[in-house]
C-alpha cells in the first residue's frame, strides 16, 4: 500500500484575501503570500485558496448536505470555550456543540462561500 500524507485542502473563492483572513481570524490559521496566491496555515495542513471570477466555468456552492466532499474536521480542545469564542465574533453555528457519543463533542460552523467546518473534542481515553 502506498504512504500517503496530508498536503492540502484546495478552496476557490471569489475573495481569497477576505477567505484567508476569516481562517485567520476565526480558527487561529497563519497567512502565508507567495507569487499570485495565498494560502493558510491551518491545523498541520495548507489550505491553498484559488480565486474566482466570473465566466470562469466554476459551480456555484452546493447546498450541504451533498454527495462527495461535505465538510473538513478540525480538532480543538475546551470546544465550549472555542465555540463561545468564536460565536461572538459572529460566525453562523450549523449544529450547535453536542456530545454526539461518550468522549467526543462536536460542532459545525458555516465559513466562507458555505463551506461546512466541524470543530470536534475527544477525550483521549475514547480515542
Amino acid at each position: 500500500m502506498p504512504v500517503v500524507t496530508w498536503d492540502h485542502v484546495h478552496l476557490r473563492s471569489p475573495d481569497p484575501e477576505a477567505t484567508a483572513t476569516w481562517l485567520r481570524d476565526i480558527l487561529g490559521g497563519e497567512i502565508i503570500r507567495g507569487p499570485g496566491r495565498i494560502d493558510v496555515q491551518l491545523g498541520g495542513a495548507k489550505v491553498f485558496i484559488a480565486e474566482v471570477t466570473q465566466g470562469d466555468g466554476v459551480n456555484a456552492p452546493p447546498v450541504t448536505p451533498y454527495q462527495g466532499l461535505d465538510h473538513f474536521g478540525l480538532a480543538v480542545k475546551d470546544i465550549d470555550a472555542v465555540a463561545a469564542e468564536i460565536k461572538a465574533k459572529g460566525v453562523e453555528f450549523t449544529k450547535e456543540p453536542t456530545t454526539i457519543r461518550p468522549g467526543v463533542r462536536i460542532c459545525f460552523i458555516r465559513g466562507p462561500q458555505g463551506i461546512s467546518i466541524e470543530l470536534l473534542e475527544r477525550d483521549k481515553k475514547y480515542a
